[in-house]
């Protein structure tokens, strides 16, 4: 988690402008991916509209300890520096498999050319590294369960 007078102060900047409570409770603060680079790259994404959708393991988030997302939760996201840059509004969530995310959630991904086979390339190699530094190797990937979220942007930084 990034630092939590930084996390705090962006909060109530973002909320104000987003029209939220800024003396509600702060949002969880979390970046994408496993390298501060692609981190940023995804962030770059989001900031930019291209990003929308996210995907997550339901494994990995069992391992963590953390909840699946909520329709309507508040997030901060955090860039590969720590930093907090923007505040997302989870909009909607679905369970699939590895096999069943189709061609546009693959598009809200936001990654590479778009494609479905560009996400299930990058993300083949994505889940099963990190599964692996938890402990839980990919038996079956077509079947892994997934978390698909989308998301909208109500508030960035530079």
């Amino acid at each position: 988690m990034a630092e939590a007078h930084s996390v705090a102060d962006f909060w109530r900047r973002a909320a104000s402008a987003a029209g939220a409570d800024p003396t509600a409770a702060v949002p969880e603060a979390w970046g994408f991916a496993d390298t501060p680079a692609l981190a940023d790259a995804l962030l770059a994404a989001v900031i930019s509209g291209r990003k929308t959708g996210t995907s997550t393991s339901l494994a990995e988030l069992e391992a963590d300890g953390e909840a699946v997302p909520r329709e309507g939760e508040l997030s901060i996201l955090i860039d590969g520096s720590r930093i907090p840059r923007a505040l997302i509004r989870t909009t909607r969530i679905e369970i699939r498999t590895f096999d069943e995310v189709d061609a546009a959630f693959a598009a809200a991904e936001g990654e590479d050319d778009l494609s479905l086979e560009a996400w299930r390339a990058g993300h083949a190699e994505y889940f099963e590294r990190v599964l692996a530094r938890r402990g839980l190797p990919v038996s079956q990937l077509s079947s892994l369960p997934l978390v698909l979220e989308r998301f909208e942007l109500l508030y960035s930084e530079p």
